[in-house]
């Protein structure tokens, strides 16, 4: 029996349905992933199955009892008390007379056996998530009280947890000890998360929401990429079949009907048929295709620390390091939450003064900073007016585009991009920061929690544009698969004020980090800080679908070559239109010349892989 059923769920808001007759089943102990574009409906999933909406029609059921409980992705401002109390209004108003109850209020009267029950049902949460009852609130650290809000989700037993981006702002550690429990948990589970690592540790069923529906995989992430790429192929061919059927019946149909008997008729109904399922579907939003700029190259040295250090409010937050980061550096800055990374970025660039020590930038330094606090963007703008600082077209490459047309490759559709930036989703927003900031070429790329409310397509694309970014990359992330396919090494901030760096990815920091716990006398030679150059690199998506789509351009230049031969060919040409022949010799010349670069790359592209792949 499912702990969960939803019934031809269709819910909208003031336009085409956001999920339309979706039907699901969770069983027990099943830990359910949602996946899909920004703004395709999984938040709105969600919020149906906790209670928070209510659908237009269906029904959302609990076989076998109990209810759905949530953890909010931000902590609320407005809590207050001890642990035990914010865990008790887990169970709604019997919680609220408990705490008023313990609290002296003579009016209330609980139940001893039920008094009891709860009481014993709090203190084994607790005990479970490392968590004292009688500290208040208010003084614990943003995760202790991500942990006392899961508690309070957790108390009341629910059939069912609902997580909305449960990583977004919480630290590794965080992240780490979250996945045990829920591992350790056996809670069934429904979650939305951009965090890969996270998603392939704990998903054991994948459901995509696009166009409106709900669609069930039950494998780990990895299969259900590979099923997801062999099912797009399978709709493009099935698609392409009915559009070529389509346009025959089209080109039947303006012949003209020489007879009017019934197998026309029925041909021209099922053509009329075809025309209403071809206005029927429903469109996939375009590929981010985004892009940036390279500037002119820096300076050698870019960035010196030397013997720098910050303080704040009187309390020292980073204690005297020194640091070198040169051209070409890619490096990820990770720590607990409150450690000191975002003062560690603002302190490199200059916007924090140093309490000692100095902080000396290179030459030619042009940067590109994205702000995890989104202050960049004007919330009283639209999303139009927030790139285009007044103007109709923005200068990418040394070339105008109209903003528009700029925008849509950042996947927002013209009625979107009219629309006011306070009206974003995060990762709507996170998308307009990045269009923004391309918009000036840079060779310093300075990206702080980049990651969060990303879909994954759109993390895959900027993990390609800054694996292909010529200049130097200060990344802060506590995406661990993200950290590992983009930097070459790790500045880890301990939460003390120590600043350190390590040459390598993420887990080749964690790999040290054991070992030294293990072992703390280095048996191994200090890589260089070019050993990133040597790091195994990959074909790349991004790559793989250009080589794929060589081919075809290559007939199509092919085909565009053999008519305009033929034009020149035929002295008709020289006849009725002398005036065009320098016209078409010029453009014969130029797809000549397009054809063998394309020829070039992609026996470049071959190489490359053959090279990579041994």
């Amino acid at each position: 029996m499912p702990v969960l059923s939803l019934t031809d769920i269709t819910i909208s808001f003031s336009g085409p349905p956001v999920l339309e007759n979706v039907n699901l089943h969770i069983d027990a102990g099943e830990r359910v992933c949602l996946l899909g574009r920004n703004g395709a409906g999984k938040s709105t999933l969600l919020k149906i199955i906790s209670g928070e909406y209510g659908p237009n029609s269906g029904a959302v059921t609990f076989p076998a009892g109990g209810k759905a409980t949530s953890l909010p992705q931000t902590i609320p401002d407005n809590l207050s008390g001890s642990n035990h109390d914010i865990i008790a209004t887990g169970f709604d108003s019997d919680g609220s007379q408990l705490i008023a109850h313990r609290q002296g209020d003579a009016s209330i009267t609980l139940d001893p056996e039920r008094q009891w029950q709860m009481e014993q049902k709090i203190e084994k949460t607790a005990e479970q998530l490392a968590i004292a009852l009688d500290t208040d609130f208010s003084k614990l650290s943003g995760g202790m009280k991500r942990r006392v809000l899961l508690a309070k989700a957790l108390v009341c037993d629910p059939a069912i947890l609902v997580l909305d981006e449960p990583t977004n702002h919480m630290d590794i550690d965080s992240i780490l000890w979250l996945e045990n429990f829920l591992l350790r948990s056996k809670i069934s589970l429904v979650f939305v998360t951009h965090d890969r690592s996270f998603l392939r540790k704990l998903a054991t069923r994948i459901i995509e929401v696009e166009l409106g529906q709900a669609n069930s995989f039950r494998c780990d992430y990895d299969t259900f990429l590979i099923r997801k790429e062999e099912l797009l192929e399978a709709e493009a061919k099935n698609q392409a079949a009915f559009e070529k059927k389509l346009s025959q019946e089209e080109a039947w149909l303006r012949k003209g009907i020489k007879a009017r008997r019934t197998r026309n008729e029925g041909r021209v109904k099922a053509l009329k048929q075809m025309r209403e399922e071809h206005a029927s579907w429903r469109k996939r939003d375009g590929q981010s295709s985004f892009s940036l700029q390279n500037a002119n190259i820096s300076g050698r040295k870019v960035i010196t620390a030397t013997q720098a250090s910050a303080v704040r409010s009187g309390k020292e937050i980073l204690k005297p390091f020194d640091l070198q980061i040169m051209r070409g550096d890619r490096i990820g800055i990770i720590g607990p939450n409150g450690s000191g990374k975002t003062t560690l970025l603002k302190l490199l660039l200059d916007e924090l003064p140093a309490a000692a020590g100095e902080v000396e930038h290179g030459t030619k330094l042009e940067i590109a900073y994205f702000d995890q606090l989104r202050d960049q963007l004007d919330e009283t703008l639209s999303v139009f007016d927030n790139v285009a600082d007044g103007n109709e077209t923005v200068v990418f490459d040394g070339q105008k585009r109209h903003v528009m047309t700029y925008l849509q490759d950042f996947l927002f559709t013209l009625e979107r991009a009219r629309s006011s930036t306070k009206t974003l989703s995060g990762g709507e927003r996170n998308r307009l920061l990045l269009a923004k900031l391309f918009t000036q070429p840079a060779n310093l790329f300075v990206l702080d929690e980049p990651t969060n409310d990303l879909d994954a397509e759109t993390l895959e694309l900027l993990e390609e544009l800054i694996l292909d970014f010529q200049g130097t990359l200060l990344l802060v992330s506590h995406d661990r698969e993200f950290l590992n396919n983009t930097v070459t090494s790790i500045i880890a901030l301990d939460g003390e004020g120590r600043v350190e760096e390590h040459p390598g990815s993420y887990d080749d920091w964690i790999a040290k980090r054991s070992q030294q716990t293990v072992d703390p006398v280095p048996t191994e030679k200090k890589p260089s800080r070019n050993t990133w150059k040597q790091k195994t690199l990959k074909f790349t998506n991004r790559q793989q679908r250009e080589l794929d789509e060589l081919p075809q351009r290559i007939e199509d230049l092919d085909t565009k070559k053999e008519a305009l031969s033929e034009k020149l060919a035929n002295p008709k040409t020289y006849i009725d239109a002398p005036d065009s022949i320098s016209g078409l010799q010029s453009e014969l010349a130029a797809i000549e010349a397009e054809l063998e670069s394309v020829y070039a790359r992609w026996e470049e592209l071959e190489s490359l892989k053959e090279e990579l792949s041994q």
